[in-house]
């Protein structure tokens, strides 16, 4: 029953805050751009416009085309409700690594499908970088969450927040190793810099954006209601796996709100500086993203020889 419970406030909470810390990281941006931005409540602003304009479609748009929004939709709400993100005192047979993985992956193949289905080029090679780029972070991705589960010896991504919580601080070398590996593979999944501009409609630099733009009106809001959901999965993924402190133990009132202000802390500061470094750095060349995503993949492989 408390499983049931917790999953259905996970349910809501991922879609009703996604939005919102997309807005924090835009305003961090334009703070360091010299500019004012647009309030943090921009993106709220945003769907509801998208939700209440008409949807143009390509005559040569299958099922693909039209089903794509609603099934990258309905992953990242499944896979927001079944991360730990209020407390660890519940489980889900769907909290496994590969499985929490695979199903962002299934979000991702269904997009860049989505992106080829018109014939559009630009749809087509937005959909061969993205599928390009996936592969690619895919390693580093589930190794620095593999690091964890060694220490854990459970792939259940509950009992991997449940272990790191009681560890020591001297036992926290190849962790942090491990999340500088999570935050590359982070920024790569989020669309973000050095590997993608979420702002940019350029010929030859967009990634993301190239497959969404036959999209319009509703469906074009759940694919970017999607992007942002899967942005709060992944800064949940990096502050409750990697620093677990703060998570509700037990389901009570007083735990689950405590819980509750420490994940939203946390979450603020990990968006904080996603924007910073996104404010410190430029878009790399497209064949040199090859090269910060082995990277990735190394860091690693270091942090799990370091546990074995």
């Amino acid at each position: 029953m408390i499983s049931i419970i917790i999953w259905t406030l996970q349910l809501i909470l991922v879609p009703v805050l996604s939005p919102l810390f997309v807005g924090i990281v835009r305003k961090i941006k334009a703070h360091f751009q010299n500019r004012q931005g647009a309030g943090i409540f921009q993106p709220y602003r945003e769907l509801w416009k998208l939700f209440h304009k008409d949807e143009v479609e390509s005559e040569d748009a299958s099922w693909i085309f039209r089903a794509a929004p609603y099934i990258i939709f309905a992953v990242t709400i499944v896979v927001g409700a079944s991360i730990p993100i209020i407390g660890t005192f519940f489980a889900s047979r769907l909290s496994d690594l590969l499985t929490i993985v695979y199903c962002l992956a299934l979000g991702t193949f269904f997009l860049a499908l989505a992106g080829m289905d018109t014939g559009n080029a630009f749809g087509g090679s937005g959909s061969s970088r993205e599928m390009t780029v996936a592969a690619l972070t895919e390693a580093g991705l589930i190794f620095s969450i593999l690091a964890l589960a060694f220490l854990a010896h459970s792939t259940n991504l509950v009992t991997i927040v449940q272990t790191v919580s009681d560890l020591s601080l001297f036992s926290f070398t190849p962790i942090i190793l491990a999340f500088v590996a999570f935050l590359i593979a982070l920024l790569a999944e989020s669309a973000r810099f050095p590997f993608d501009n979420p702002a940019t409609h350029l010929e030859l630099t967009m990634i993301h954006e190239a497959m969404i733009l036959e999209y319009s009106g509703k469906k074009l809001a759940l694919i970017e209601w999607a992007s942002a959901n899967k942005f709060l999965i992944f800064l949940s993924l990096g502050v409750n796996l990697f620093f677990p402190w703060g998570s509700a133990a037990s389901f009570t009132p007083g735990a689950l709100l405590l819980g509750l202000a420490v994940f939203l802390l946390k979450v603020f500061l990990l968006s904080a500086g996603v924007a910073v470094l996104e404010s410190s750095i430029a878009k790399y060349r497209f064949f040199r993203l090859q090269d910060i995503l082995f990277t990735s993949f190394i860091l690693s492989i270091i942090a799990i020889s370091l546990i074995i």
